[in-house]
Protein backbone atom coordinates (compact mmCIF):
# COMPACT_ATOMS: atom_id res chain seq x y z
CA UNK A 1 0.00 0.00 0.00
CA UNK A 2 1.90 2.86 -1.34
CA UNK A 3 -0.75 5.63 -0.89
CA UNK A 4 -3.98 6.33 0.37
CA UNK A 5 -6.25 4.95 -1.94
CA UNK A 6 -5.73 1.17 -0.83
CA UNK A 7 -6.77 2.25 2.72
CA UNK A 8 -10.02 0.44 2.81
CA UNK A 9 -12.03 0.45 6.00
CA UNK A 10 -11.01 -3.38 6.93
CA UNK A 11 -7.22 -2.49 6.77
CA UNK A 12 -8.27 0.82 9.25
CA UNK A 13 -9.61 -1.83 11.48
CA UNK A 14 -7.41 -4.12 11.61
CA UNK A 15 -4.27 -1.81 12.20
CA UNK A 16 -6.24 -0.79 15.20
CA UNK A 17 -6.61 -4.11 16.73
CA UNK A 18 -3.66 -5.59 16.29
CA UNK A 19 -1.68 -2.46 17.00
CA UNK A 20 -3.57 -2.15 20.39
CA UNK A 21 -4.77 -6.18 21.02
CA UNK A 22 -8.29 -4.86 21.55
CA UNK A 23 -11.55 -5.53 19.43
CA UNK A 24 -13.07 -3.01 17.52
CA UNK A 25 -16.82 -2.25 16.70
CA UNK A 26 -17.31 -1.41 13.28
CA UNK A 27 -18.07 2.28 13.64
CA UNK A 28 -15.03 4.60 11.74
CA UNK A 29 -16.13 8.48 11.25
CA UNK A 30 -13.50 10.08 9.18
CA UNK A 31 -12.72 13.49 10.49
CA UNK A 32 -11.49 16.83 8.55
CA UNK A 33 -7.49 16.40 7.50
CA UNK A 34 -6.12 17.26 4.07
CA UNK A 35 -2.55 16.41 4.45
CA UNK A 36 -3.03 12.72 6.36
CA UNK A 37 -6.13 10.56 7.00
CA UNK A 38 -7.77 10.47 10.13
CA UNK A 39 -10.56 8.57 11.54
CA UNK A 40 -12.42 8.15 14.95
CA UNK A 41 -13.40 4.39 15.94
CA UNK A 42 -14.67 2.66 18.35
CA UNK A 43 -13.61 -0.42 20.28
CA UNK A 44 -15.99 -3.05 21.00
CA UNK A 45 -15.67 -1.89 24.77
CA UNK A 46 -17.04 1.45 23.80
CA UNK A 47 -13.81 3.16 23.61
CA UNK A 48 -13.23 5.75 21.57
CA UNK A 49 -9.44 6.42 19.38
CA UNK A 50 -8.18 8.21 16.88
CA UNK A 51 -6.47 6.56 14.49
CA UNK A 52 -4.05 9.04 12.45
CA UNK A 53 -2.28 8.01 8.83
CA UNK A 54 0.13 9.71 7.33
CA UNK A 55 0.84 10.41 4.18
CA UNK A 56 3.70 8.64 2.42
CA UNK A 57 6.47 10.50 1.80
CA UNK A 58 5.97 13.68 3.60
CA UNK A 59 7.57 12.72 6.99
CA UNK A 60 10.58 10.13 7.50
CA UNK A 61 10.50 7.75 10.61
CA UNK A 62 12.68 10.26 12.54
CA UNK A 63 11.01 13.10 11.64
CA UNK A 64 8.07 11.31 13.49
CA UNK A 65 9.32 10.68 16.20
CA UNK A 66 10.84 13.91 16.77
CA UNK A 67 7.27 15.25 16.85
CA UNK A 68 5.84 12.43 18.90
CA UNK A 69 9.04 12.98 21.44
CA UNK A 70 7.81 16.46 21.39
CA UNK A 71 4.17 15.72 22.78
CA UNK A 72 5.39 13.09 24.97
CA UNK A 73 7.91 16.02 26.69
CA UNK A 74 5.20 18.32 27.02
CA UNK A 75 2.63 15.32 28.72
CA UNK A 76 5.72 14.93 31.42
CA UNK A 77 5.78 18.46 32.13
CA UNK A 78 2.04 18.18 32.72
CA UNK A 79 1.11 20.39 30.36
CA UNK A 80 -2.42 19.11 28.86
CA UNK A 81 -1.88 17.37 25.35
CA UNK A 82 -2.85 14.33 23.39
CA UNK A 83 -0.43 11.50 23.95
CA UNK A 84 0.12 9.07 21.13
CA UNK A 85 -0.49 5.39 22.26
CA UNK A 86 2.17 2.52 23.11
CA UNK A 87 1.51 0.50 20.43
CA UNK A 88 2.21 -3.28 20.06
CA UNK A 89 5.61 -4.12 19.47
CA UNK A 90 6.66 -0.48 21.07
CA UNK A 91 6.85 2.63 19.85
CA UNK A 92 4.14 4.91 18.96
CA UNK A 93 4.52 4.50 15.18
CA UNK A 94 3.65 1.44 13.43
CA UNK A 95 3.28 1.03 9.55
CA UNK A 96 0.67 -0.55 7.19
CA UNK A 97 2.79 -0.95 3.66
CA UNK A 98 4.09 2.22 2.89
CA UNK A 99 2.23 4.27 5.33
CA UNK A 100 3.16 5.15 8.97
CA UNK A 101 0.41 5.47 11.47
CA UNK A 102 -0.20 6.42 15.12
CA UNK A 103 -3.31 6.21 17.33
CA UNK A 104 -4.47 8.74 20.21
CA UNK A 105 -7.59 8.47 22.74
CA UNK A 106 -10.12 10.49 21.69
CA UNK A 107 -10.54 14.08 23.67
CA UNK A 108 -12.75 15.85 23.55
CA UNK A 109 -13.07 20.33 24.20
CA UNK A 110 -14.46 23.32 22.70
CA UNK A 111 -12.28 26.02 20.74
CA UNK A 112 -11.08 28.56 23.48
CA UNK A 113 -13.29 31.84 23.37
CA UNK A 114 -11.19 34.92 24.19
CA UNK A 115 -13.92 37.02 25.86
CA UNK A 116 -11.43 38.62 28.44
CA UNK A 117 -7.94 40.08 29.01
CA UNK A 118 -6.98 36.49 31.20
CA UNK A 119 -8.17 34.40 28.52
CA UNK A 120 -5.75 35.94 26.28
CA UNK A 121 -2.71 35.52 29.47
CA UNK A 122 -3.87 32.12 30.16
CA UNK A 123 -3.07 31.63 25.52
CA UNK A 124 0.32 33.12 26.04
CA UNK A 125 1.18 30.74 29.54
CA UNK A 126 0.30 27.75 27.70
CA UNK A 127 2.72 28.44 24.95
CA UNK A 128 5.47 29.99 27.13
CA UNK A 129 4.92 26.24 28.97
CA UNK A 130 5.56 24.40 25.78
CA UNK A 131 8.06 26.54 24.57
CA UNK A 132 10.01 25.70 27.89
CA UNK A 133 9.75 22.09 27.32
CA UNK A 134 10.51 22.46 23.64
CA UNK A 135 14.12 24.54 24.31
CA UNK A 136 15.22 21.39 25.91
CA UNK A 137 16.10 18.97 22.91
CA UNK A 138 16.38 19.52 19.48
CA UNK A 139 14.59 18.37 16.62
CA UNK A 140 17.27 17.30 14.26
CA UNK A 141 14.65 16.14 11.75
CA UNK A 142 12.06 18.62 11.16
CA UNK A 143 11.89 21.62 8.96
CA UNK A 144 13.42 24.46 9.59
CA UNK A 145 11.22 27.88 9.62
CA UNK A 146 13.81 30.12 8.10
CA UNK A 147 13.35 32.05 5.01
CA UNK A 148 16.95 30.60 3.51
CA UNK A 149 15.22 26.73 4.37
CA UNK A 150 11.70 26.79 4.16
CA UNK A 151 11.01 29.69 2.13
CA UNK A 152 13.28 29.10 -0.53
CA UNK A 153 12.31 25.34 -0.94
CA UNK A 154 8.76 26.53 -0.91
CA UNK A 155 9.55 28.60 -3.75
CA UNK A 156 11.79 26.59 -5.43
CA UNK A 157 9.20 24.08 -5.37
CA UNK A 158 6.33 26.28 -7.28
CA UNK A 159 8.11 27.10 -9.87
CA UNK A 160 10.88 24.14 -10.67
CA UNK A 161 7.67 22.32 -10.71
CA UNK A 162 5.77 24.83 -12.91
CA UNK A 163 2.63 25.34 -10.91
CA UNK A 164 2.59 29.24 -11.73
CA UNK A 165 2.02 29.78 -15.15
CA UNK A 166 4.22 32.09 -17.26
CA UNK A 167 2.25 35.31 -17.21
CA UNK A 168 2.86 35.37 -13.42
CA UNK A 169 5.93 33.57 -12.81
CA UNK A 170 8.06 36.74 -13.31
CA UNK A 171 6.26 38.77 -11.14
CA UNK A 172 6.64 36.10 -8.54
CA UNK A 173 10.16 35.27 -9.00
CA UNK A 174 10.84 39.07 -8.65
CA UNK A 175 8.23 39.57 -5.70
CA UNK A 176 10.17 36.60 -3.83
CA UNK A 177 13.59 37.40 -4.85
CA UNK A 178 12.73 41.08 -2.99
CA UNK A 179 11.14 39.37 -0.17
CA UNK A 180 14.15 36.73 0.99
CA UNK A 181 16.50 39.51 -0.19
CA UNK A 182 14.54 41.86 2.61
CA UNK A 183 13.75 39.12 5.98
CA UNK A 184 16.70 37.03 5.44
CA UNK A 185 19.04 38.91 7.28
CA UNK A 186 16.44 39.72 10.44
CA UNK A 187 16.85 36.27 11.24
CA UNK A 188 20.52 36.42 12.01
CA UNK A 189 21.07 35.37 15.25
CA UNK A 190 17.39 34.73 16.68
CA UNK A 191 17.43 31.28 18.07
CA UNK A 192 15.46 28.41 16.97
CA UNK A 193 13.87 25.43 18.91
CA UNK A 194 11.24 22.96 18.90
CA UNK A 195 7.87 24.74 18.38
CA UNK A 196 4.36 23.90 17.64
CA UNK A 197 4.90 25.15 14.06
CA UNK A 198 0.39 25.82 13.55
CA UNK A 199 -0.21 26.97 16.81
CA UNK A 200 -3.65 29.19 15.74
CA UNK A 201 -6.81 29.29 18.10
CA UNK A 202 -8.37 26.25 16.52
CA UNK A 203 -5.44 23.82 18.02
CA UNK A 204 -6.10 25.19 21.52
CA UNK A 205 -9.16 23.37 22.91
CA UNK A 206 -10.82 24.31 26.17
CA UNK A 207 -11.82 20.92 28.14
CA UNK A 208 -13.99 22.60 31.02
CA UNK A 209 -12.88 21.75 34.61
CA UNK A 210 -9.24 21.33 32.99
CA UNK A 211 -7.91 23.72 31.33
CA UNK A 212 -6.57 24.62 27.93
CA UNK A 213 -4.95 21.50 25.51
CA UNK A 214 -3.17 21.39 22.60
CA UNK A 215 -3.57 19.69 19.63
CA UNK A 216 -2.13 18.70 16.57
CA UNK A 217 1.85 19.21 16.32
CA UNK A 218 1.78 17.75 12.93
CA UNK A 219 3.29 20.58 11.76
CA UNK A 220 5.72 21.07 14.56
CA UNK A 221 9.49 22.33 13.86
CA UNK A 222 12.41 24.23 14.50
CA UNK A 223 12.38 28.02 14.52
CA UNK A 224 11.60 31.08 16.35
CA UNK A 225 9.52 31.43 19.01
CA UNK A 226 7.09 34.17 17.68
CA UNK A 227 5.77 32.16 15.41
CA UNK A 228 3.60 30.36 17.81
CA UNK A 229 2.10 33.65 19.18
CA UNK A 230 1.26 35.53 16.07
CA UNK A 231 -0.68 32.86 14.46
CA UNK A 232 -3.10 33.37 17.25
CA UNK A 233 -3.24 37.29 17.13
CA UNK A 234 -6.97 38.09 15.25
CA UNK A 235 -5.40 40.16 12.87
CA UNK A 236 -1.64 42.43 12.00
CA UNK A 237 0.21 43.02 14.94
CA UNK A 238 -0.12 46.61 14.88
CA UNK A 239 -3.78 46.29 14.86
CA UNK A 240 -3.98 44.63 18.09
CA UNK A 241 -0.77 45.11 20.27
CA UNK A 242 -3.02 44.68 23.28
CA UNK A 243 -3.80 41.27 22.67
CA UNK A 244 0.05 40.36 21.94
CA UNK A 245 0.91 42.58 25.14
CA UNK A 246 -1.32 40.08 27.23
CA UNK A 247 0.03 36.91 25.32
CA UNK A 248 3.90 38.11 26.07
CA UNK A 249 2.55 38.90 29.85
CA UNK A 250 1.13 34.69 29.90
CA UNK A 251 4.04 33.32 27.85
CA UNK A 252 6.84 35.51 30.45
CA UNK A 253 5.77 33.59 33.20
CA UNK A 254 7.07 30.33 31.87
CA UNK A 255 9.86 31.65 29.35
CA UNK A 256 11.52 34.68 28.41
CA UNK A 257 10.14 36.46 25.36
CA UNK A 258 12.35 39.65 23.54
CA UNK A 259 10.43 42.04 22.47
CA UNK A 260 12.91 42.40 19.21
CA UNK A 261 11.16 39.09 17.90
CA UNK A 262 8.01 41.06 17.10
CA UNK A 263 9.83 41.69 14.49
CA UNK A 264 9.82 38.70 12.85
CA UNK A 265 5.67 38.94 12.50
CA UNK A 266 5.02 40.41 8.86
CA UNK A 267 7.95 38.49 7.53
CA UNK A 268 6.55 35.25 9.14
CA UNK A 269 2.97 35.68 7.69
CA UNK A 270 4.49 36.10 4.53
CA UNK A 271 6.35 33.17 4.84
CA UNK A 272 3.34 31.28 5.66
CA UNK A 273 1.58 32.80 2.63
CA UNK A 274 4.55 31.35 0.38
CA UNK A 275 4.35 28.06 2.38
CA UNK A 276 0.52 27.44 2.03
CA UNK A 277 0.69 27.92 -1.45
CA UNK A 278 2.98 25.19 -1.84
CA UNK A 279 1.48 22.87 0.83
CA UNK A 280 -1.73 23.38 -1.71
CA UNK A 281 0.06 22.61 -4.83
CA UNK A 282 1.48 19.32 -3.46
CA UNK A 283 -1.99 18.00 -3.09
CA UNK A 284 -3.00 19.14 -6.17
CA UNK A 285 -3.60 15.70 -7.67
CA UNK A 286 -5.76 14.99 -3.85
CA UNK A 287 -9.60 14.31 -4.91
CA UNK A 288 -10.18 15.94 -1.57
CA UNK A 289 -8.53 18.72 -2.03
CA UNK A 290 -9.71 19.16 -5.34
CA UNK A 291 -13.24 18.81 -3.97
CA UNK A 292 -12.22 21.93 -1.50
CA UNK A 293 -10.21 23.66 -3.68
CA UNK A 294 -11.41 23.49 -7.41
CA UNK A 295 -10.20 27.21 -8.61
CA UNK A 296 -6.57 26.56 -6.51
CA UNK A 297 -4.39 27.33 -9.99
CA UNK A 298 -6.19 29.08 -12.17
CA UNK A 299 -5.58 32.63 -13.41
CA UNK A 300 -7.17 34.17 -10.91
CA UNK A 301 -5.80 32.85 -8.11
CA UNK A 302 -2.59 33.39 -9.28
CA UNK A 303 -3.20 37.26 -9.36
CA UNK A 304 -4.54 37.20 -6.00
CA UNK A 305 -1.62 35.59 -4.80
CA UNK A 306 0.35 37.86 -6.84
CA UNK A 307 -1.28 41.28 -5.12
CA UNK A 308 -1.25 39.79 -1.64
CA UNK A 309 2.29 39.06 -1.61
CA UNK A 310 2.65 42.58 -3.01
CA UNK A 311 0.73 44.21 0.12
CA UNK A 312 2.51 42.25 2.46
CA UNK A 313 6.07 43.16 1.00
CA UNK A 314 4.58 46.58 1.28
CA UNK A 315 3.38 46.17 5.07
CA UNK A 316 6.96 45.23 5.34
CA UNK A 317 9.01 47.75 3.52
CA UNK A 318 6.85 50.11 5.38
CA UNK A 319 7.45 48.22 8.92
CA UNK A 320 11.30 49.05 8.39
CA UNK A 321 11.14 52.44 8.22
CA UNK A 322 9.84 52.74 11.57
Amino acid sequence: MNDFDDLTPDKILRCAEESLNKNFSGYLHPLPSYINRVYEIESSDGDRYIIKFYRPGRWSLDALIDEHDFILDCLEDEIPVVPPLELNGGGTISKEGEIYYAIFNKKSGRLIELNSDDDWVRLGAIVGRMHRVGALYDADNRVVIHPSQTTKNDIDFLIDNDFIPDPYKTDFIRLTDVLLDIITPLFDNVPLQRIHGDCHAGNILERPGEGLMLIDFDDMATGPIVNDLWLLLPGYYLDCPKEMELLIEGYNQFSHFNPKFLKLIEPLRAMRMIYFTSWCASQIDDYKFRHNFPDWGNPGFWEKEINDLEVQLSIILEEQKS
